[in-house]
């Protein structure tokens, strides 16, 4: 299961994501994809979102049963709190260069050589 939340995107970004994944409200995709595609969209969300912002939320073997990336500024910051993540709620909007740096989860677009994707 992927989640993608995007703000302030542009229609192309819109209109691509939209191609692989549903659109339940504006600017909410949800699909069931595999990691290669995940990759992919989230690559095209990378070069592609602009001055707005993006949330991809999805399935994972861990404690909380998800993973989650973000890009671009907003007011909710993921936090890994020993191992779980968390989302802090700040009082003004934080850029990019103010949120702190988490590095992706553990096995994000790594595969090993001649490993297929799921």
């Amino acid at each position: 299961m992927l989640v993608i939340v995007v703000e302030n995107a542009p229609e192309r970004l819109r209109g691509r994501l939209a191609c692989w994944l549903l659109q339940v409200r504006a600017g909410v995709y949800v699909g069931d994809v595999s990691k290669r595609v995940r990759e992919m969209l989230w690559a095209q969300v990378e070069g592609a979102i602009g001055s707005g912002n993006a949330i991809a939320a999805w399935s994972a073997n861990n404690e909380s049963g998800f993973e989650l990336a973000t890009l671009g500024p907003n007011r909710r910051i993921p936090v890994d709190f020993d191992g779980l993540k968390l989302v802090a709620f700040g009082p003004d909007v934080v850029t990019a260069e103010q949120a702190p740096t988490l590095p992706p989860p553990p096995g994000f677009g790594l595969r090993k050589p001649g490993q297929r994707s799921r």
